[in-house]
């Protein structure tokens, strides 16, 4: 037989529990029950008709009604206010007492029997009524910081055991250091803030958000006070970086140094001082600053030296930044340019040559603008100016041994001592005129010795040679190669006006194009010799001050021109061979390689009137009419031979008239010209 509820006792003890109010009957019954109100009633009558079975805290006793309460949604509506004090166990115990209960009708005096679906609407009921309850100890715990013990580890979160009826999810970027490695074991036992059940199973839990609640208050006493917090640099964000200080807290890239950053991952693991300059507790979010405690130091260090710095003074610095023209260097607090032609007394291509980024110096002040806060700097300025006795250190013919600094086209720059520099020019480098580029006998580094030539300390320029040091072999050359020897060398180079040829390392002697031939007109060497061919030739003339060597080809050969000269005289009469044609004249071979000019001007007459004209290849007998033996010129014509034929002919028609008289003593040119017709019959 089912046991009936007694209403006095069991109200007073559900009253008790649940702390619920008393419900109307007459306003409430009017009100339509809800389903989870109707599978209460029906534990209820469940209850009356099972002695065995035990009384739930989600049912609703006659003539009460559940106070009316919405179901958190959020996990900020679960947390408690920030003022309020932290939740304790028995206030677990109530939250999950006060469940929200739907309007039921009063129950029923006397049960009625089982329904069909009874078992499946106790279960639900008791389904929801876990659920409910699990809700109110989620929302009881809020911002309550609980311990949890790892279990395992998953793909994305760390299954941690806080002590509810599933597990809680930690994701994984919330429990890694700045390696991306997990900083939990199974086993180990951290803290954490229940969030909110997870759709899928579990709740999620944040480890993040305890560690936030444990040093929250001290990061707010920071902001406040303006005071740095040490933190460690553990990842990269887009915008900056992140710093846990205790939490994860944003640090924009613009406020990490006073000047701009380009690599920010150089700074991931390091430990730095920050200052917190925006926090918001209920988002959770910290942003920090290392700009603002740098400015400060920077200001407090400017001041402090600014007392100390005046025109003429010896600081020590730090070279902060190099550029083409100088370096930046730190005096503390305060930047001051050392520009690069008051690093040295000498020549640097960069100021990298002298000091390096990070290098600690000694300048002294040059120039100091207190308002404009800008401070020049000299480094040469600490020693005396070594020209102003260069002089009688390094006198003309001193041999000096020093380092090659530079190389360019036209010589190389030696530094005898710091701040003196000698240029050894590329002709003064060897005797030889092969020599196209200095880089080709010395580099950058090399030690050499090199004699003084001369010294200008108004220019503070030292002229140095290292030939000087070489023998040289112009000196003995007249000896060695007297004029008229013939020599064998090798074509090295051709120009227009002749060619070099090489007799020995460092010596060339030049064949000019008038010497190549006697009797042809050469435009270019090439029509004589080629490059690199061997060819001998005759010393013409050696001129050792002026390192010039003359020589000849054609004087290997005769003379044909002596030869000529010393047979032909003006008036001769030479046949000869049109060689070319110019407007001028013509060019005609007279002897082998022997040439001589008959201008238009003696070429004769036509019949018919003008010039004649002499076309290439045509032979006629010449007069000599000119001889330039210095010029080796000859000059010819041909009129001149026609001149004296014609006196010929008349001599001997006269002759001939005298043998055979004519009727008439009168002769006429008419007579002439059919005499001669009769004489080339």
């Amino acid at each position: 037989m089912a046991n009936v509820l007694n209403p006095e006792t069991e109200s007073t003890t559900l009253n008790t529990e649940l702390e619920l109010p008393t419900l109307d009957p007459a306003t409430e019954l009017e009100q339509p029950l809800p389903e989870s109100t109707s599978n209460r009633t029906a534990d209820i009558e469940n209850a009356s008709a099972e002695p065995t079975m035990s009384l739930d805290a989600d049912v609703t006793p006659v003539g009460q009604a559940a106070e009316p309460k919405a179901q958190p949604q959020t996990t900020a509506e679960y947390a408690p206010a920030a003022e309020s004090e932290p939740a304790t166990e028995s206030d677990v115990v109530a939250a999950s007492a006060k469940v929200p209960v739907a309007k039921t009708a009063p129950a029923r005096t006397e049960p009625s029997g089982p329904e069909p679906g009874d078992d499946f609407s106790a279960a639900l009921a008791a389904f929801e009524r876990e659920q409910a309850a699990e809700a109110a100890a989620v929302e009881a715990y809020g911002d309550k910081i609980v311990s949890g013990t790892v279990i395992k580890q998953t793909d994305k979160h760390l299954v941690v055991d806080v002590g509810l009826k599933s597990e809680g999810l930690v994701p994984l970027e919330q429990v890694v250091d700045h390696t991306g490695a997990v900083k939990f074991n199974p086993g180990d036992v951290l803290d954490v803030v229940i969030e909110r059940e997870e759709p899928e199973g579990g709740y999620l839990v944040s480890y993040e958000r305890a560690a936030r609640l444990r040093v929250w208050d001290s990061i707010e006493k920071a902001a406040n006070d303006k005071t740095p917090v040490t933190g460690t640099v553990v990842g990269r964000v887009k915008g900056g970086l992140t710093v846990d200080i205790g939490i994860k807290a944003f640090l924009p890239g613009s406020q990490l140094e006073v000047r701009p950053v380009r690599n920010l991952d150089a700074y991931l693991g390091q430990q730095i001082q920050v200052r917190v300059i925006k926090l918001n507790k209920k988002r959770g979010n910290v942003v920090v600053s290392r700009k603002e405690l740098l400015e400060e130091e920077q200001t407090a260090k400017r001041d402090a030296t600014m007392e100390h710095l005046f025109e003429g003074a010896v600081r020590t610095g730090t070279v902060k930044n190099l550029t083409d023209y100088g370096a930046f260097v730190d005096l503390g607090g305060i930047d001051g340019l050392l520009h690069i032609t008051d690093m040295s007394w000498g020549r640097l291509t960069h100021p990298r040559d002298l000091v390096n980024v990070g290098d600690e110096i000694q300048v002294k002040v040059l120039k100091f603008d207190k308002e404009k806060q800008r401070v020049s700097l000299g480094f040469k300025q600490l020693t005396p100016d070594p020209w102003l006795d260069a002089a009688e250190r390094y006198p003309a013919g001193a041999k000096v041994h020093g380092r090659i600094l530079s190389v360019t086209d036209y010589g190389a720059f030696v530094e005898l001592e710091q701040g003196i520099e000698g240029l050894v020019h590329l002709s003064e480098m060897t005797w030889s005129k092969r020599l196209k580029h200095p880089s080709k006998l010395v580099k950058p580094g090399d030690e050499v010795d090199t004699v003084v030539l001369s010294v200008n300390p108004a220019d503070r320029r030292i002229s140095l040679g290292m030939k000087q040091l070489m023998e040289n072999p112009w000196e003995n050359l007249t000896d060695k190669y007297p004029t008229g020897a013939i020599i064998e060398g090798r074509v090295r180079n051709l120009t227009d006006f002749g060619a070099f040829i090489e007799i020995e390392d460092g010596i060339d002697g030049l064949v000019h194009v008038s010497n190549l031939s006697w009797t042809k007109r050469v435009k270019h060497p090439s029509e004589i010799v080629k490059k690199g061919e061997k060819v001998k030739a005759v010393v013409l003339g050696v001129e050792p001050q002026n390192r010039r060597l003359s020589l000849g080809i054609k004087q290997l050969q005769p003379d044909v021109w002596e030869t000529f000269f010393a047979t032909h005289r003006v008036g001769d009469v030479v046949h000869g061979k049109v060689l070319r044609t110019a407007q001028f004249g013509a060019f005609v071979e007279i002897a082998e390689g022997v040439e001589g000019l008959c201008h238009i001007s003696e070429a004769g007459e036509e019949p018919g009137g003008g010039h004649a004209k002499l076309e290439q290849g045509m032979e006629h007998d010449f007069k000599i009419i000119k001889i330039n033996v210095e010029e080796k010129k000859v000059g010819l014509s041909l009129r001149a031979v026609g001149h004296e034929a014609s006196r010929a002919q008349v001599e001997n028609y006269k002759a001939e008239t005298h043998k055979h008289p004519v009727s008439s003593s009168t002769t006429t040119l008419g007579d002439l010209i059919n005499w001669r017709k009769t004489e080339q019959k």
